[in-house]
């Protein structure tokens, strides 16, 4: 096993905490030697928040170097990130590069079995967490197309955008209307296509010709059969 530390002050952090840069690294290079390291190797960061991972070049080298068997060691979770969100992502990263995650002062350890399992119900936590921030983005966006405001994206063919609403497009909405009463008769795409064009009804952009791929989308846009049925 390789030990990566990684070290991080900022000037805050040092006020706060006192733990200095040595001292983060003596107690890195303890807990290496005791765990039979190979070698330790220090990366550090001075001066720099915890509060983004992505601008901390030191942290970014460490992660970059970590390979499958190595242990990446902080003196606390803090030092890594003063996002939850960030220390997870960072574990997640170690992870799939096959290296353990080690955080001196809240005695995680993923290289025993009771630091994988507190790993895995901070894995378990993070899935809930970006559960609920799809659940809830899902909730906004269908309160908001409820209410007839785009979501952002291409508007839809059937509508027309207006100060950041959507509005009918009555002559697409015919050719909406049409789609959907063909395809409920059991038409294929194909010879729904050749209705349409027939018919004489045109895209967004203007063509007359239409693909089975364009119609399929049409249809399962639920925002269509409200638009349509309504």
């Amino acid at each position: 096993m390789k030990a990566l530390g990684y070290v991080r002050v900022s000037t805050a952090g040092q006020v706060e905490d006192g733990v200095s840069l040595d001292a983060q690294e003596a107690r890195i290079k303890a807990w290496a030697e005791a765990n039979g390291a190979a070698g330790v190797e220090i990366f550090r960061d001075e001066g720099i928040s915890g509060k983004r991972s992505d601008n901390r070049p030191g942290l970014l080298a460490a992660l970059e170097a970590a390979g499958r068997g190595d242990a990446l060691i902080a003196y606390s979770l803090s030092r890594l990130s003063r996002s939850t969100r960030d220390t997870l992502e960072i574990a997640e990263q170690l992870q799939k590069r096959g290296a353990d995650l080690v955080s001196l002062s809240e005695k995680i350890d993923t290289t025993s079995a009771a630091g994988k399992m507190v790993f895995r119900l901070l894995a378990v936590l993070a899935e809930f967490e970006r559960d609920q921030i799809s659940d809830r983005t899902k909730s906004a966006l269908q309160y908001k197309r409820g209410n007839g405001e785009k979501t952002g994206g291409d508007v839809p063919y059937g509508f027309k955008a207006r100060s950041g609403r959507l509005y009918p497009n009555p002559k697409e909405q015919k050719a909406i209307k049409e789609i959907r009463s063909r395809r409920a008769r059991g038409e294929s795409l194909r010879t729904i296509c050749q209705a349409l064009e027939k018919a004489g009804y045109k895209r967004r952009q203007g063509g007359k010709t239409w693909h089975p791929e364009a119609v399929r989308l049409i249809l399962g846009r639920s925002d269509c059969q409200g638009s349509v049925e309504g």
